[in-house]
């Protein structure tokens, strides 16, 4: 018994030197992992060190041990427990044969890119209650950023954290939102230029401005800042940029008491050659155009692309895609820069699907406009002017009436980042289309709760609900390939769902996607049959990426259903926490099990007063919707629909509603926003719905 024993125990150290040794390899390998090493990288792509991979974000892999001919024979390697129940949106990196994933709530992971054992984890420990009601989104994270020994992620709280990628301690932290006012949060990936690590943020719902930061990588010295929309007039500029968009603004809007938006949540992008790096940013603050600059302007830099100088932070060019932004077509959905051939002429390009439709292909030089093609039907403009300015159709501007815009505010496009493959010349994406109506409401105010709107007191403009306008557009979801030379669709594959993950395009003449119902699948680049899937248990949102390790090609998708979309809605049966499955051709591990969504049954017996359900819709309507969606009528997403809650919970809803149990794991707390009256009316609003749907 003790020879055995000791042979265990022996066995367990051996076990703990290897991760150890594969740790300390880990630092020697993200030790040189620089713009040179990135570069060398994009040769063929073994590693993956940078979120879009290259500086490009191309997401192209010129890996082809899997293809069209053995994608069939894929099979799971290795799954990896992230521990997360809410959104997963990160593409892991993976450099030295270790993984660097990160999840909700800004945790950072450091797996055995082999095998999927664990080797440090990383949490920041942000304050849920205090931070979680201030993001529209969910409280994601969609990666990291390598740099000589360094990992970096932005927490959900403001917090640049560099950590030590063979341990995962803190090597320094910097305050990202010191001496700034509103409701910012970080969800979006770092990036390191030239020895500066780039993040921007979010926020612009809940009025604030928008600015993009640099800090040294080894000291986390703030660089410098570039502001993305003017500030208050009455006080200097910080530069010239911001002067002259300032002309482009109506002070009598008052708009920087409103905080002006145009937040750089998520792309950026960065050219060597040119030494120039490219940002997307975001939507004004609020919304409506009318409210915030009412002789109108185009809003700069609302909804463009930015040329700056890594090194200064300076200027360079911009192109404005949707002039004075009425309705959230932000320009943060992920750019790729890529070299094309157009009329004969080779052309270095920006390509970009944001959120309003358009398939714009620019001119990285100088943010000259080529040309620009509706990927999605669209209602808001009937196209692109030669100069680059959309020919817009009157009514969508108007926002006395509802309009069922096309697309809504989820975008046609929204951040799930697409891939470029230059063998076949084509794009690869996912669209969609979120029917939502949308009007001005001319009494709004930020943070004054207005009852019926959705979102109330924030930066939107959605339409009132009650009574109800039903959108006349249905929902869809697709994965398009798309031409940007010929400005034309070559091929798609129709989804169950909006909301689909991000892409990966391979030399192997592959396409591979997540879904919203829960499927891992590879399509034939050139013509989108499919090769191969796998159920994965619950949505996918997040891009695959691929590598090699040993001689042998993985790919890899962190899977966790969430975001705006997926807090209230769903499309699988099945839940789970958040996961990293790795696929490789011959794998046959085991899949984790997978639980059916736990959806109950209708709420019943909660007494309640009938005469408050008209008054409890409007308050639900302008404080729960957006997490809770439609009692009884919504399936529910990583947040449970309150009309399949337990009687127990709603008749105690005062409990939940002011610092419950909930509070701790990011829900608001309401106490001096609703009053007890308020509560039981939004109790005989759902008691009320789920007594009028249930089946008779």
């Amino acid at each position: 018994m003790r020879i055995r024993t000791s042979a265990l125990a022996l066995a367990a150290v051996f076990a703990l030197a290897a991760v150890f040794a594969l740790a300390a390899g880990s630092s020697w390998a993200a030790k040189g992992v620089d713009g040179a090493s990135i570069q060398a990288n994009t040769a063929k792509t073994e590693q993956w060190p940078s979120v879009g991979l290259d500086y490009a974000e191309t997401r192209f892999s010129k890996l082809k041990q899997i293809d069209t001919k053995n994608a069939k024979d894929l099979g799971l390697v290795w799954s990896y427990d992230l521990e997360s129940t809410r959104g997963i949106e990160a593409t892991p990196l993976v450099v030295g044969g270790v993984m660097y994933v990160s999840a909700a709530w800004s945790v950072v992971h450091a797996v055995n890119a082999k095998t999927g054992e664990r080797l440090w984890t990383y949490d920041p420990k942000v304050n849920k209650g205090a931070e979680g009601f201030k993001g529209c989104c969910d409280v994601v994270n969609r990666g990291v950023a390598l740099w000589k020994g360094k990992v970096f992620v932005g927490a959900y709280d403001g917090r640049l954290i560099a950590l030590d990628a063979a341990t995962g301690k803190e090597v320094w932290s910097k305050n990202t939102f010191e001496g700034q006012k509103g409701s910012y949060t970080i969800t979006g990936a770092p990036r390191v230029y030239k020895g500066k690590v780039i993040i921007g943020n979010g926020g612009a719902e809940y009025g604030v401005r928008g600015y993009i930061t640099a800090y040294d990588a080894e000291t986390g010295e703030q660089k410098w800042r570039f502001y993305t929309v003017p500030g208050d007039p009455s006080k200097p500029y910080e530069s010239k940029a911001m002067a002259d968009a300032a002309k482009t603004w109506d002070p009598a809007g008052k708009y920087w008491e409103h905080g002006g938006g145009a937040t750089v949540w998520d792309t950026m992008a960065f050219d060597p050659e040119l030494n120039t790096m490219y940002i997307g940013t975001g939507n004004a603050s609020p919304w409506s155009s009318k409210e915030r600059s009412p002789a109108g302007g185009d809003n700069l830099y609302i909804a463009s692309i930015v040329a700056i100088n890594p090194d200064t932070g300076e200027y360079k060019w911009h192109y404005q895609e949707t002039p004075s932004d009425n309705w959230d077509y932000t320009s943060t959905q992920p750019m790729i820069l890529a070299d094309v051939t157009i009329e004969g002429k080779k052309r270095k390009v920006i390509l970009h699907a944001p959120k309003n439709g358009f398939f714009f292909v620019i001119d990285r030089t100088n943010g000259k406009f080529i040309s620009a093609k509706n990927f999605v039907p669209v209602n808001w403009a009937t196209g692109y002017d030669k100069n680059g300015r959309p020919i817009e159709i009157a009514a969508a501007r108007e926002g006395d009436k509802p309009y069922d815009a096309i697309p809504g505010p989820f975008g046609a496009k929204n951040w799930m980042p697409m891939s470029y493959n230059p063998q076949t010349g084509l794009a690869y994406f996912p669209a969609q289309h979120i029917p939502l109506v949308m009007q001005d409401n001319k009494d709004w105010k930020f943070n004054k709760a207005e009852p019926g709107f959705p979102m109330s007191g924030t930066g939107w403009n959605l339409a009132k609900l009650l009574p109800a306008v039903a959108p006349e557009s249905k929902p869809f979801g697709r994965l398009i390939a798309w031409d940007p030379v010929k400005q034309k669709e070559a091929w798609r594959v129709e989804q169950v769902s909006p909301w689909n993950g991000g892409t990966l395009t391979t030399a192997g003449n592959l396409v591979f996607q997540g879904t919203a119902d829960g499927r891992m699948a590879a399509y034939n680049a050139k013509d989108g049959s499919k090769l191969w899937e796998t159920p994965v248990g619950t949505g996918v949102v997040a891009a695959p990426m691929t590598y090699l390790l040993d001689g042998k090609q993985y790919v890899s998708v962190a899977v966790g259903w969430g975001g705006v979309y997926g807090l209230m809605n769903r499309a699988t049966e099945h839940q789970g926490p958040g996961t990293v499955f790795t696929f490789a051709v011959g794998g046959n591990a085991k899949m984790p099990d997978f639980v059916a969504y736990q959806q109950g049954k209708l709420v019943q017996g909660v007494e309640y007063d009938p005469k408050k359900v008209d008054a409890g819709a409007a308050l639900y309507v302008g404080n729960c919707l957006f997490c809770h969606g439609v009692p009884g009528v919504d399936r529910g997403g990583n947040i449970p629909n309150l009309g399949y809650r337990d009687a127990s919970i709603i008749s105690n809803l005062d409990k939940f509603v002011f610092k419950g149990p909930a509070f701790e794991r990011g829900m608001p707390d309401f106490t001096g926003k609703l009053s007890n009256d308020d509560v039981q009316a939004i109790k005989a609003f759902i008691q009320g719905t789920a007594d009028a749907v249930r089946p008779k």
